[in-house]
């Protein structure tokens, strides 16, 4: 018989919670796999390794217990999150760097777990894209589109050691993203429905990158499912996205892509169900989540447009995440019994 408060259930503990958040990226991993190959392995198991080795270093300077700590599973999904957006054919110590900053500077710099006030992975990634442009803008070919019968194990060569292919191999695999084309082809006054007959792009967003996203979604259902995460953020955002290209779409579609291309394309997907439910450096209050998410959809637009990169997810969370504090000050719900 159990004797406790009806009102008293077993919250589930930090370790399972990111278990589960791993396990849900499986999907989106398993379709990046089919659609781009094998590097994607590799970057996973090299910010795997990285983050252990680094946090176990950092928690020893610190005299915390290391295992408790590398069990808890937060670093391997910063990390993995890390893995999943940068290019897979990148060279292998961008994502090793990428780990070591993410990990130290996003996270244990704060304190650990629980105290960081900026999303560890977007901090990599924003840090990564800043230093080093050229690396981080030539993306993989879908395998569906590589000529020449090149194999996916020279991705991993290219990963470990460019040299081993020649040039031409290494061009024949690696081009910008769709988003990153709109915005080149668009400054050359080229009309949007020329742009888009390029064969990177898919039914909805970029070849192949439209079924990750599928990949995501599905894992983000299962987190829904599971009360890991709840739909305040990933609906806000999501929907803040897509009124607002619906709006510009609207008015000059032959200028601006569609709505449903900026949610199935770049990082929407990922972001809405992994990155900015974060619990640590996101809003705790039903009220402030709706908003956190609304205006990251409207940065990652007017970033995407209007801005010198392509892709704005990473620096829209962070800018966001400076105003955690006073959204959750200011949308803090009345308490029973007063005004």
């Amino acid at each position: 018989m159990d004797n406790r408060s009806p009102y008293i259930v077993d919250a589930p503990s930090v370790s399972v919670i990111m278990f589960k958040v791993l396990l849900a990226l499986i999907p989106g991993i398993a379709l990046y796999v089919y659609a781009f190959g094998l590097g994607v392995i590799l970057n996973i198991f090299l910010a795997s390794l990285t983050v252990i080795l680094t946090e176990s270093a950092i928690l020893a300077i610190r005299k915390l217990p290391i295992k408790v700590f590398i069990l808890d599973g937060s670093g391997l999904v910063a990390a993995w999150l890390l893995a999943l957006s940068i290019p897979s054919i990148a060279p292998w110590w961008i994502i090793v760097l990428g780990t070591l900053l993410c990990i130290t500077f996003g996270k244990h710099v704060y304190g650990g777990l629980g105290y960081n006030l900026f999303n560890p992975a977007m901090l990599g990634y924003a840090i990564l894209l800043i230093s080093f442009p050229l690396i981080m803008s030539q993306w993989q070919i879908p395998n569906s589109l590589i000529e020449n019968n090149i194999e996916w194990f020279d991705q991993i060569k290219i990963i470990l050691n460019s040299s081993l292919l020649s040039k031409e191999t290494i061009d024949a695999m690696s081009s910008a993203t769709p988003l990153d084309y709109i915005k080149t082809q668009l400054t050359l006054n080229q009309p949007l429905s020329v742009i888009q007959q390029n064969k990177i792009f898919g039914f909805l967003g970029g070849k192949g990158l439209e079924l990750i996203s599928l990949g995501y979604l599905a894992g983000g259902l299962y987190l829904l499912k599971e009360k890991i995460i709840s739909w305040h953020l990933p609906v806000s955002f999501l929907a803040s996205l897509f009124i607002i290209a619906s709006v510009f779409y609207s008015i000059a579609p032959d200028t601006y892509a569609s709505p449903l291309f900026h949610v199935m394309s770049g990082g929407s997907i990922l972001c809405a169900f992994f990155i900015i439910t974060d619990p640590v450096s996101g809003p705790t209050t039903p009220k402030g989540k709706i908003y956190f998410g609304i205006a990251i959809g409207l940065l990652v637009f007017i970033i995407r447009i209007f801005g010198g990169y392509p892709e704005g997810v990473a620096f829209a969370v962070l800018i966001m995440n400076i105003f955690v504090p006073l959204i959750d000050s200011l949308t803090q719900p009345r308490i029973f019994g007063h005004k």
